[in-house]
């Protein structure tokens, strides 16, 4: 035995009754697109798999932005293995061309992915915690050949050779306060903020009618909801962004190589032009107070720089379009090496920088960089680019390939790595030089998306868009 200040001299074995790995499955958690792709790579190496997904269905966080159209068409939404799988069992691809809603993605491509996996694809099943089974973060010996350990939230376990978190980032959005904190009273407020995405011409569409809407941020997801709430007559419309302009947002327009994607930032200039949008730029999120006034509730959003000027919008509800943080809880007992600044491996982060690249220049990168000192767990998609807005699906796609092929024990094939990606415009590093020296990334869904109502025939600058979502 051992004091405080001694070594262990005994260390306790795992039970002989354990499975050994070999004989586990994989567990993927999560089954939205990129989840559900490393699934199809799974079953096409036949190596056995459990798909945990917290919602009822698969997609479902992409069920939470339904309405909206993706600015990618389908050609760079289905996952290469998927493909392969499906058409084999006689599903008939959609239209190449078309830009499909949330909805449809599930419709016409995850719900019958999901199906095609049957049991092994669990509905309700909320990770709480990942750790190996005998052993805490701390103790070594003989680690790497101990099972994983899947608890539920329901506190149900499973054991598994190796774990792929696919579970996003969707569920624990960004504060408002412009330091990364929570803005003072921002929780008080909670009932007059909306996330990013709301269906603003649709099931939300009485919250924002005839009300003076402040939207926060300068990705895709608020230039989305800007321009649905465009289209709602008598409603005042206020933009704040910590830019000093709004350049990024407005991206490459014509020279875009996603013309739906292009035509969003052409849309959102051309308003914000013609004062329909109103743009207050440089504004830093400190505080939010509640007021009634004569007219309703109001709330006050209160601006602090760094220099202490102050500026304050009034309005009577917020959306909230201040990007994603990733949320490594579940995985407290595992060994990870994170990235200071942006969450994601250390490997990956200079290869994600949004400093240094936008989401057409990302080098491809697979098992190696997604790799931890927890062998056998990789976080892949949206969240293993921890707090960089700059992931594309395809991106995340080429991850699942990697990581399966690595897992599978085919290194070869794991370091094969190669990713084409359409000409960004929107993102575009050289738009944004000009904005380095702000103070961090505002930035929606990865990717970014368009309201439903937006005409698709052809694509204009009196259309909107979209991006590789």
């Amino acid at each position: 035995m051992s004091g405080c200040c001694g070594p262990t001299s005994v260390e306790l074995q795992p039970s002989t009754q354990a499975a050994q790995p070999d004989e586990l499955p994989i567990v993927v958690i999560g089954a939205g697109p990129v989840g559900l792709a490393a699934a199809a790579h799974l079953a096409e190496r036949n190596l056995d798999f459990v798909v945990l997904e917290a919602g009822e269905q698969a997609g479902a966080s992409v069920a939470k932005w339904g309405h909206v159209r993706v600015f990618s068409p389908w050609r760079y939404n289905i996952d290469a293995a998927a493909r392969r799988l499906l058409e084999a069992d006689g599903w008939s691809a959609p239209d190449a061309g078309w830009l499909p809603t949330g909805a449809e993605l599930i419709d016409d491509y995850l719900a019958p992915l999901a199906k095609l996996f049957g049991d092994r694809v669990r509905l309700g099943a909320q990770v709480s915690a990942i750790s190996r089974l005998g052993y805490d973060r701390v103790r070594t010996a003989g680690r790497e050949a101990a099972p994983f350990l899947i608890r539920l939230a329901d506190g149900s376990e499973l054991h598994a050779r190796a774990v792929i978190d696919a579970s996003g980032t969707y569920a624990t959005p960004s504060v408002l306060g412009a330091s990364g904190l929570p803005a003072h009273g921002e929780s008080d407020a909670a009932d007059l903020v909306d996330h990013a995405l709301p269906d603003v011409l649709g099931a939300d569409r009485d919250r924002y009618a005839g009300r003076h809407v402040l939207v926060v941020g300068a990705g895709h997801s608020a230039a989305t909801t800007l321009l649905a709430l465009a289209e709602l007559e008598d409603t005042p419309i206020t933009w704040a962004i910590r830019a000093g302009n709004a350049a990024r947002t407005y991206g490459g327009g014509e020279a875009d190589a996603l013309p739906a994607r292009g035509a969003l930032g052409t849309r959102l200039h051309a308003h914000v032009t013609f004062g329909r949008i109103r743009l207050v730029t440089g504004f830093f999120t400190h505080s939010i107070e509640r007021a009634i006034e004569r007219d309703g509730e109001q709330v006050r959003v209160i601006s602090r720089d760094s220099s202490g000027a102050e500026q304050t919008i009034t309005a009577e509800r917020i959306v909230a379009a201040t990007g994603y943080r990733p949320d490594h809880a579940i995985a407290g007992e595992l060994r990870l090496d994170l990235d200071p600044v942006l969450g994601s491996t250390r490997a990956l982060a200079p290869l994600i920088d949004p400093n240094a690249h936008s989401c057409g220049t990302v080098p491809p990168h697979g098992a190696d960089e997604l790799a931890h000192p927890e062998a056998g767990y990789y976080a892949i998609g949206v969240k293993s680019y921890g707090r960089a807005p700059t992931f594309l699906l395809a991106t995340g796609y080429e991850q699942a390939r990697s990581v399966v092929a690595a897992l599978a024990g085919d290194w070869e094939a794991a370091r094969d790595v190669q990713l084409e990606l359409p000409e960004t415009g929107v993102c575009s590093s050289s738009l944004a030089e000009a904005q380095e020296q702000r103070v961090g990334l505002a930035a929606g869904i990865g990717g970014g998306l368009l309201s439903t109502p937006l005409p698709l025939a052809t694509v204009s600058a009196s259309d909107g868009g979209g991006c590789c979502g």
